[in-house]
């Protein structure tokens, strides 16, 4: 069977994927002549390698994490022995555009399998699984995956599904809703199983940064990754003033990357290996991540004269404006907010304040454009549509709106 897949999978004569030609599309005003560049500066052009190269780490960097992933918890055991269909449906996404052409035919007539673990393993040899990065080595024949790491675009990229559902052409920092994190990992041979358990009853599109370091059971909706250009706080709880601090956390604390974290207010102090592989990485990170702009809400997706209606509520008797204020519509680079403010609080009964695990254990006023993409709502995905949201708001600070005026707010909601 894998000698059937590598055919299927071997990348012809003179093949270039659908990223090198882009790739090669995009370099050719460099090679073809200095023309191309009349009009752009230095720093123009210094700013544009380093996202191009902040796209590639925030793709397939995992900053040295196959030490946890695979000497610590066996993950590639477990993934070999899963099929694709199988990775699907707990939420792992495909590149498309990373398929071969002779791939993409075998998939749509059948000559590939995709109930056969060998088709995953040929998958992330192509690097076309969504955050994952595999060493596949032949053993007798067959492929086999020998060491697997993670990268940023696990939990904060997915889909448009242009080819089949989970399958399509990526789009980075947009929060992949569907992945059950939780369920993966539980499924490590190294854990017992009280931490199963508390992975599994994560459910999808949900992750607790904090458990494996205080070790209560709290998830957190996965947060989108785009339109954070122009803010300092870039998490719910406004921890650090950029957005490095943040992925040197997850890097290291959450990934397993080899670095160093520390911060004094949580008493969090995580150094793994000998070597740094993520100090150098984050500035180009960065410059992707805020290179990437809130998505804008599809055509016909929402009642342009009820938007109208709604901002106009939205910036008076709402008064929403009053903390969704700014470009960004959010005042989160001034101000953090406390506990009470927050409408995600009180959790769930049994489970602790998120913002008393944090660095602030205040609130960061979200921002908004974009909101109409990533349901469900608040820190913790307490409310299922933006129906609730603003019903939430309604009810709690008394606002005193109608149905009629609760669904013209939604609906300019949905169109930032």
């Amino acid at each position: 069977m894998y000698s059937i897949i590598v055919q299927h999978f071997a990348r012809p004569p003179g093949f270039r994927s659908h990223r090198s030609a882009a790739l090669g599309a995009a370099l050719a005003p460099l090679v073809l002549g200095g023309a191309a560049l009349v009009g752009c500066s230095n720093e123009e052009t210094s700013n544009a390698e380093q996202i191009a190269q902040g796209k590639q780490i925030f793709r397939y960097e995992t900053f040295g994490d196959e030490t946890k992933w695979t000497d610590t918890l066996r993950m590639h055991e477990v993934i070999s022995t899963v099929d694709p269909t199988t990775a699907l449906s707990v939420g792992l996404k495909v590149d498309a555009e990373a398929l071969p052409p002779a791939v993409v035919s075998g998939i749509q007539n059948g000559s590939i399998s995709l109930t056969d673990p060998a088709t995953t393993i040929a998958l992330i040899k192509l690097d076309a699984v969504l955050g994952v990065k595999g060493t596949v080595q032949n053993v007798n024949g067959t492929g086999t995956l020998v060491r697997v790491g993670f990268t940023c675009a696990l939990c904060h990229s997915t889909v448009d599904n242009s080819f089949a559902h989970g399958i399509g052409k990526r789009l980075d920092t947009w929060p992949n809703r569907d992945l059950n994190v939780g369920a993966i990992i539980a499924l490590s041979p190294a854990l017992d199983a009280p931490t199963r358990a508390v992975f599994n009853s994560w459910g999808p599109g949900k992750y607790d940064p904090r458990f494996n370091l205080d070790g209560k059971n709290g998830p957190q909706v996965i947060p989108p990754a785009y339109g954070l250009d122009g803010l300092h706080s870039s998490t719910a709880t406004g921890d650090g003033t950029d957005l490095m601090y943040w992925n040197r956390y997850v890097a290291v604390t959450q990934m397993g990357g080899h670095g160093s974290f520390s911060e004094p207010r949580t008493g969090v102090s995580v150094t793994n290996g000998t070597d740094d592989l993520v100090s150098s990485k984050l500035p180009a990170l960065q410059a992707y991540q805020l290179s990437i702009p809130a998505p804008p809400p599809p055509a016909g997706s929402f009642d342009a004269a009820a938007a109208a209606r709604g901002q106009q509520l939205f910036e008076g008797m709402a008064t929403c404006s009053t903390c969704h204020s700014g470009p960004e519509l959010s005042d989160g680079n001034t101000r953090l907010h406390p506990v009470s403010d927050a409408m995600g609080e009180p959790e769930p009964p049994g489970v602790p304040s998120y913002a008393s695990r944090s660095a602030t254990k205040m609130y960061r006023t979200s921002p908004l454009k974009g909101v109409w993409q990533h349901p469900p709502y608040f820190h913790n995905g307490t409310a299922a549509t933006l129906e609730d949201v603003v019903n939430t708001y309604n009810t709690r600070r008394s606002l005193g709106l109608t149905p009629a005026e609760v669904s013209d707010l939604v609906q300019y909601l949905k169109s930032l």
